[in-house]
């Protein structure tokens, strides 16, 4: 009995298959409340250098976590530049506000 289900090649991305099946899908656009989620996800969810190399100091994973990487990306969406993000990990607070966004 044939599957229904059709395997496509794709090309490799050097991540682990249906890694991409697996991103938390960014929001059509960026509010102020998402960023807010944002600052939370890529503070509580900061790398922490541990025996076995950087992993996420809240669950463990291999760093970065999903909820990092959602964070990282919609902050990027909101403007902000990696040293913005980088300082917004390093103050360590989720609740910080946003610094003001600079036109690319």
């Amino acid at each position: 009995m044939p599957s229904s289900s059709t395997l496509r090649p794709t090309a490799p991305t050097g991540e682990p298959a249906g890694a991409a099946m697996r991103e938390i899908p960014l929001p059509p656009y960026v509010t102020a409340e998402d960023a807010q989620f944002a600052v939370r996800a890529v503070v509580v969810h900061a790398p922490r250098r541990w025996s076995g190399g950087t992993v996420c100091r809240n669950d463990a994973s291999p760093h970065p976590c999903r909820l990092h990487r959602w964070g990282t990306r919609v902050l990027a969406l909101r403007g902000l530049h990696d040293a913005d993000i980088a300082a917004l990990i390093e103050r360590g607070d989720p609740a910080a506000p946003l610094p003001p966004s600079t036109p690319a």
